[in-house]
């Protein structure tokens, strides 16, 4: 193994990327120093380098297309031009749809067919003709410059695309930071090899987020941005309920029980509907575990958040009554036009069906899609529609623990 077969493995090692991928910036490198010392800007030059010997070759890669008449090409360019000036005028970018009528060549990538004849007198339309260019001398100061320049780049952006590929790989799923630092109103997470980023509204308010704390957070979107990737995380998302549930519940995680639905208020509360289609298995029981221990692992997870798990059903009055959960309903009166629901509870019960700041029915109503108006027995219409969910301005605030 040459020296320079060893040096390109220990960057391979050192920044975690292919050996292959080294190859190709380092080929691109050569190919940029060779335009700055021996080519042209009309060249699409390809090179082969040899790590073991040290040798290089070099190509023109053009594709052969249609002869064009110069005069043709020249007036066509002309009306490019107008176009495109037009466009800018009216301050929006020339489309294909409006220079497909024009004849184009590009010189750097297409030789046309006259020429590539007199190459290669079997090139014919489309081929890909590789035409070897002639490294007369070393490369000079200049053209070296050039090529650590594009070979830093290249590794940059070579690393930047595995980082980006590892956590895309990642989105909807779970993972480990450390809290770097608040930066206004976001939070800088340190996941290792990037800084994830947490938005106020992905933040759970009644958490303190301070550096050096090490949480759980949520990928809600892995973005390549022109700084690199960027990734959003969530304390709040209630993604994040479901991948806890699916960490700590092996039947959720193995897909015997199904999470149907969550309604979150991030920090105080969540609603989980669950069901199995396996007889065997108690989904509440299985997710709330023996004497609790898995729901109450869960909580901890979530920061103290109170956790109701919810038997799903098909039965829309059902579904409601359960949700409604702990208050107990009496009935359900639906209106499958306007998909709202009248449901009636003891006097003794309204106030546990509600919730404070109208948050048990807010989170019932998001979890079941139906809107809910909550009315005591016997209590008059107009006081069932006063309890409705729209009309519930107060902030939710944290509620007895209940687990259902």
């Amino acid at each position: 193994m040459s020296e320079i077969t060893k040096a390109i493995q220990a960057l391979c090692d050192e920044k975690n990327l292919s050996y292959e991928a080294v190859m190709e910036t380092i080929e691109a490198a050569l190919a940029a120093a060779y335009r700055k010392d021996f080519g042209n800007k009309q060249q699409n030059i390809k090179v082969k380098f040899d790590p073991e010997t040290g040798d290089m070759q070099a190509w023109d890669v053009k594709t052969v297309v249609a002869d064009i008449d110069p005069e043709v090409l020249e007036k066509a360019q002309e009306e490019l031009a107008v176009r495109r000036e037009k466009a800018r005028e009216e301050e929006r970018e020339l489309t294909d749809e409006e220079t497909a009528d024009l004849p184009r060549f590009n010189p750097k990538l297409e030789l046309m067919l006259a020429g590539a004849i007199a190459f290669n007198k079997k090139a014919k339309l489309g081929d890909v003709l590789e035409m070897p260019l002639e490294i007369t001398h070393e490369f000079g100061r200049m053209a070296a410059q050039t090529a650590k320049q594009v070979i830093i780049q290249k590794i940059r952006e070579a690393e930047r695309n595995m980082v980006f590929g590892d956590f895309k790989a990642q989105e909807g799923q779970v993972i480990m930071g450390t809290i770097q630092r608040v930066e206004g109103r976001k939070v800088l997470v340190d996941l290792g090899k990037i800084t994830g980023i947490m938005p106020s509204d992905h933040q759970i308010h009644t958490e303190r987020y301070r550096p050096g704390a090490r949480m759980k957070m949520y990928v809600v979107s892995v973005e390549m941005s022109s700084r690199g990737p960027e990734i959003i995380l969530s304390r709040a998302h209630p993604g994040m309920v479901k991948a806890i549930f699916a960490e700590e519940i092996p039947e959720v995680a193995d897909g015997r029980i199904e999470i149907k639905g969550i309604a979150r208020d991030a920090g105080f509360r969540s609603k989980v509907a669950v069901a199995t289609s396996d007889e065997s298995i108690d989904p509440i029981g299985s997710c709330i575990g023996q004497r609790g221990s898995r729901i109450t692992t869960i909580i901890t997870e979530l920061g103290g958040e109170k956790i109701d798990v919810i038997q799903y059903t098909d039965d829309a009055a059902g579904y409601i009554s359960k949700a409604l959960s702990p208050a107990k309903v009496l009935k359900v009166e639906l209106n499958e036009t306007e998909k709202t629901a009248r449901v009636l509870v003891a006097p003794e019960q309204y106030s546990l069906a509600i919730g404070r700041g109208g948050q048990n029915v807010r989170l019932a109503s998001e979890l079941t899609g139906w809107k809910l108006n909550v009315a005591q027995e016997g209590a008059p219409a107009q006081e069932a529609e006063a309890a409705a969910i729209e009309e519930v301005a107060v902030p939710a605030e944290e509620t007895p623990k209940t687990e259902v």
